[in-house]
């Protein structure tokens, strides 16, 4: 049972399952499919788009016993934006000044249009401030449709009235780039800037 390392050409990825389809380069008729891929590369860095790919093959007389190494550049194939990493963009304000009733629910897309923000986005490096004429008011941030908001961002609590909270830090999104935003205890007034992402 000989092992023996094959140059292919990426042709899918399946984030769900983890797995790639590649085309063999010795043999391009011979398209592998659901191979298992290295945990260390990830939906940024594995673009679907021609890239070139290692594969071990643990038997080399077996193609199912097989897993992709490494993903690595064509040199026309590069992805963009950046894979894995934070990246910074011109600051864009996303929310300006709007007003949010205590206990009511907003919906907002925080990727695509002029941001600078891309589709597939994980989260956002943000600023944001708020001010409400209630003591003790707060704001929730997180991703559209999270079981727990709570677990993410909160702004606040005013201390005193109508005093303005400043806040900055690493918002997840959902998978369409949307977050949920929540008032409590009293209504509130907030603005809101992105300035980087993370894929």
């Amino acid at each position: 049972m000989a092992q023996v390392i094959k140059r292919a050409v990426l042709t899918g990825f399946d984030a769900a399952s983890y797995t790639a389809s590649v085309l063999l380069l010795e043999a391009t008729s011979t398209e592998l499919t659901n191979v298992p891929i290295a945990f260390h590369v990830d939906g940024s860095s594995t673009p679907s788009n021609g890239a070139l790919c290692a594969v071990l093959f643990f038997d080399e007389h077996n193609a199912s016993d097989a897993v992709v190494l490494a993903v690595y550049s064509t040199g026309s194939a590069v992805p963009l934006p950046p894979p894995g990493r934070v990246t910074f963009v011109p600051g864009y304000r996303q929310i300006n000044g709007d007003g949010f009733s205590a206990g009511t629910l907003a919906t907002y897309t925080l990727s695509g249009g002029g941001s600078g923000i891309p589709a597939r986005a994980l989260g956002v490096l943000y600023k944001a401030f708020f001010s409400s004429p209630t003591v003790n008011s707060y704001m929730q941030l997180a991703p559209h449709g999270a079981s727990d908001p709570g677990a993410y961002v909160t702004l606040g609590n005013a201390a005193v009235a109508n005093v303005v909270v400043n806040s900055c830090g690493l918002l997840a999104l959902d998978g369409q780039g949307r977050v949920d935003i929540k008032a409590f205890v009293g209504n509130c007034t907030l603005s809101l800037y992105t300035y980087g992402y993370v894929l």
